[in-house]
């Protein structure tokens, strides 16, 4: 089985494997998308294609689109060389259920890819479909740190594209955010209007201005996207290749990406999008997208990130760091550990959480902690999820406490798990485990910052605690407040200080508390 539009005319061998095929003409969906673009889409990683892509792709096999999606690369234009045209733009979706089995199917709603930059030899095309009237929506998937490349990044390039637009038709579009980030569609905005201030001095800069804020013709709807999508996986490409598949390798690109012919993501996707299209849009409430106004947008994204979801991810990851467990699965499957996060969940955050009504909050827990998290297939390491944590750890904990100190004050005493795990964090910033042996530190901007207010301290030894945790728990860019003015302050002390006292007493506070 070859991933091309030539081996998929081999159709025997695909349903012997249980591989799903398109259900469209793509030939005609590539003509009709190259004469009257609808819709392109920046950073063509994992979720777009296990996700985004399969949602327009439900639409052509429905007959509710004729067009499938221009897919635009402004970083490592290998991987489209590599990855692919070979494949013809087809991509592999394996689907990893809860219950140790996988779906397959082969994805082709990616109408063409694009390497966007003003020298390469796409970038005419890429011009071309920004001018086009019909063009309804750009998305964008290029991680939160692709908001701060505003001189030569994605959100740059796109800007220029849309000022090509301007100048051509002024015509309405929508340029939609689907990254995790919290009101992604605002930071969209500010990014792009930021960038467009760094334009050189042949443009109108002040009318594309009045363009790009005038809702009626630009629109930046806020979204909500969830779907857990790891790298490509070993055991995976181990089933496809049993299975005769030939394009299952991985490859490794220059800046250290690892991508493959096929992605493999989990079941369960959320998408809540802001209506706002002043251009119109593809049909995708009927694929089980969820649009509506704003201020839902927003309390469903504080649900997920601030109560359900990305705290106890990084609960489960500190903790599975200091205590040598590998996995997100295998750190839920702790008795402890998971006892901590049902606390941190159901008693701590739940009680905060303004109900966005089109989710209900404890079943989006629920299904967190008991398929998501300990899904045998989706084995996330501790160590890449605790990436980049001191910008992680306002979003997911501080709106949670400030919400305590508005509604509740007396009541933010009686927290547990949340300072346990900012002083599990700090007892993490030492960079030994729970007995004492070295363990690596992933990636943060702050790390070699935040390492120093520890790096004296020792397991065993006196220490003056207060003094090196007051600088971390007190930078409210770290918490989104300070900490120390808190009554959390001297009780994430306390439990730093028990789980210093020896080695294995992480261990023994984290079994205290069952």
């Amino acid at each position: 089985m070859n991933l091309s539009d030539r081996g998929l005319k081999e159709t025997d061998a695909w349903k012997k494997a249980g591989i799903k095929l398109p259900r469209f003409d793509r030939a005609a969906m590539i003509a009709a998308a190259k004469a009257k673009p609808l819709w392109i889409h920046f950073g063509a990683g994992n979720i777009f294609r296990a996700y985004i892509a399969a949602l327009q792709q439900q639409l052509l096999e429905n007959g509710l689109s004729d067009r499938g999606i221009a897919a635009a690369f402004t970083l490592e234009p290998e991987v489209i060389d590599s990855i692919w045209k070979p494949c013809d733009n087809l991509t592999l979706s394996v689907t990893l259920n809860s219950n140790a089995t996988i779906d397959k199917s082969v994805i082709g709603s990616v109408s063409e890819t694009l390497y966007v930059d003003e020298n390469s030899q796409d970038w005419p095309r890429a011009v071309e479909i920004f001018k086009n009237p019909s063009l309804q929506l750009v998305s964008f998937t290029i991680t939160e740190k692709g908001y701060s490349s505003l001189e030569s990044g994605a959100i740059y390039k796109a800007a220029q594209l849309l000022y090509k637009r301007f100048i051509s038709n002024a015509a309405p579009i929508a340029v939609v955010s689907m990254d995790n980030c919290s009101k992604n569609g605002r930071l969209l905005k500010t990014s792009v209007l930021e960038s467009v201030q760094r334009f050189g001095e042949n443009y109108n800069k002040a009318a594309f201005i009045d363009y790009l804020t005038d809702e009626k013709r630009v629109s930046f709807p806020w979204t909500m996207i969830d779907k857990i999508t790891p790298g490509p996986m070993p055991g995976v490409a181990a089933i496809l290749k049993q299975d005769g598949f030939e394009n299952a390798d991985t490859i490794k690109t220059a800046l250290g990406t690892f991508t493959s012919a096929f992605v493999n993501a989990e079941r369960t996707q959320y998408l809540i999008i802001e209506d706002n299209f002043p251009n119109g849009r593809p049909p995708l409430e009927t694929t089980g997208v969820i649009f509506t106004d704003r201020d839902t947008v927003n309390k469903v994204e504080k649900m997920k990130v601030g109560a359900c979801l990305n705290p106890l991810h990084i609960t489960l990851a500190v903790f599975g760091r200091l205590l040598n467990i590998e996995s997100i699965p295998e750190s839920i499957e702790d008795p402890s550990i998971r006892n901590l996060v049902e606390i941190l969940g159901y008693d701590e955050n739940l009680p905060m959480v303004v109900d966005p009504v089109i989710i209900r909050p404890a079943d989006f827990l629920s299904e967190c902690l008991n398929e998501r998290f300990p899904n045998p297939f989706l084995k996330d390491a501790c160590e890449r999820i605790v990436t980049d944590t001191s910008k992680k750890l306002s979003p997911r904990f501080g709106d949670t406490i400030k919400s305590y100190l508005k509604k509740a004050p007396e009541k933010l005493r009686d927290l547990k798990v949340i300072p346990l795990t900012f002083a599990g964090y700090c007892r993490y910033l030492m960079g030994v485990d729970d007995a004492g042996q070295p363990i690596n530190l992933s990636p943060d901007p702050l790390l070699a910052e935040l390492t120093s207010y520890v790096s004296g301290i020792k397991l065993g030894k006196p220490a003056n605690i207060h003094d090196a945790l007051a600088p971390i728990l007190s930078n409210s860019d770290i918490f989104g407040l300070n900490i120390e003015e808190t009554d959390l302050g001297g009780v994430t002390e306390d439990y730093f200080a028990q789980m210093i006292s020896k080695p294995g007493a992480v261990r023994e506070l984290v079994d205290s508390f069952r």
